[in-house]
C-alpha cells in the first residue's frame, strides 16, 4: 500500500488518482506525523446474478384459490 503526506496532495492528486485507477492499488493519505488520515482505493464493482437475484425478497401474505374470507359470497353467471 502507497503513502503520501497530505502536504503533498493538492499538486499531485490527479496523477495519484490515476495511478490507483490503473494499479488497482490503493493509496494511504498521512498526517505530518505519519498517522492514516484516509484511503484512496479503486471501486469494486460487484455484479449481480441475473438469475435469482430476487431471492428471499418476497413473502407470502395469503391463499390465492381459497376465498380470504367466509362473508364473500361469489355469484357465477352461465
Amino acid at each position: 500500500m502507497n503513502q503520501i503526506v497530505i502536504s503533498e496532495l493538492p499538486e499531485t492528486i490527479q496523477n495519484l488518482v490515476n495511478q490507483v485507477q490503473i494499479t488497482g492499488d490503493s493509496l494511504t493519505i498521512t498526517t505530518q506525523e505519519g498517522k492514516p488520515l484516509a484511503v484512496i482505493q479503486p471501486m469494486i464493482k460487484k455484479k449481480r446474478a441475473t438469475f435469482g437475484a430476487m431471492k428471499h425478497r418476497g413473502s407470502i401474505l395469503g391463499d390465492i384459490v381459497e376465498p380470504t374470507s367466509n362473508l364473500v359470497a361469489w355469484d357465477i353467471l352461465l
